[in-house]
């Protein structure tokens, strides 16, 4: 009995470490996404995270490719593209234009469109303080966008539609692997998206010029390249397991309160760069993380 209490305890403390280790993990990739375009393009910062991610990836499951059946495929591949590739480039035109504090909190709309979409498209059933979550969510974010717009004139918030365009394809690809890819392990499953990926990213980075000497000779791009592929290393491959641990240790609803300290590392990366934050946009991201947190209980469903 003393040791299952023991057990408990330990599980406890360490699924806090996951999700605080986790937080500043992900809080800390829309700097890195910033100070990378200091020496890429938003084109070339998007396709060298997914060379450099698909690498590391394959370095640890590659074999597991094999066992993945040939009717998955489409899924993983369509997850891929939805999942990874196209927001690897959104989030980055986006930080060109909007600073990585509002990027973050945005980000956080992810949960209130997987609900959404799930409703929509996908037909799972959601509850009555899920929806009302999804309505203070899209409140709050309008809110955080005008605020934005008018605290920073010199920015185009034009360019936030980068993020929520982003934050829904993030939620097709949940709803996408909780229906079709249930069965296939995560790692695999991350593997097989970067097997489809990666080879358009390289073709990405030719087009792109990357390659070229002027490119190459360039005296900031070794520090861009460093800043991408500690968010490649970190950010997205490491992540990854540490969030499946996240999940095993604890359960969804429990690893899915990382988006909502994300945004306060996000904030202190941004503040100690210079970046403005109002009083009124605090409170724009207080109601979009409230929203969040409704979308994520539960209740009698509709």
């Amino acid at each position: 009995m003393h040791g299952q209490i023991n057990l408990a305890y330990k599980m406890k403390q360490s699924k806090w470490s996951y999700l605080i280790i986790l937080s500043i993990i992900w809080g800390t990739s829309f700097i890195l996404i910033k100070k990378a375009l200091i020496g890429l393009t938003p084109y070339q910062l998007g396709a060298l995270r997914t060379v450099i991610t698909g690498l590391f990836l394959f370095s640890v499951g590659f074999k597991t490719i094999g066992t993945i059946k040939k009717q998955d495929w489409k899924w993983i591949a369509l997850s891929g593209f939805l999942g990874s590739f196209i927001p690897a480039f959104f989030f980055a035109i986006a930080e060109t234009e909007i600073d990585s504090a509002v990027v973050s909190v945005l980000n956080s709309l992810v949960p209130l469109n997987t609900v959404l979409m799930g409703l929509a498209i996908f037909k799972i059933t959601s509850t009555r303080r899920q929806i009302l979550g999804v309505i203070i969510g899209f409140i709050g974010t309008t809110l955080l966008i005008l605020k934005g717009a008018a605290l920073n004139p010199e920015q185009n918030y034009l360019f936030a539609g980068f993020i929520i365009a982003s934050t829904l394809m993030y939620a097709a690809n949940v709803n996408i692997i909780k229906r079709y890819l249930q069965e296939v392990k995560p790692l695999t499953i991350a593997v097989g998206n970067y097997v489809t990926i990666i080879l358009p990213a390289i073709i990405v980075l030719i087009f792109t010029g990357f390659f070229t000497a002027e490119s190459l000779s360039r005296p900031d791009l070794g520090l861009s390249v460093f800043y991408v592929a500690v968010l490649s290393l970190f950010g997205t491959a490491i992540a990854k397991v540490l969030f499946n641990t996240l999940v095993q240790i604890s359960t969804p609803v429990f690893a899915s309160s990382v988006t909502y300290i994300m945004p306060i590392v996000a904030l202190i990366w941004g503040l100690l760069d210079g970046e403005t934050f109002s009083a009124i946009q605090i409170v724009a991201s207080a109601i979009i993380l409230l929203g969040v947190y409704m979308a994520n209980k539960k209740q009698k469903k509709i």
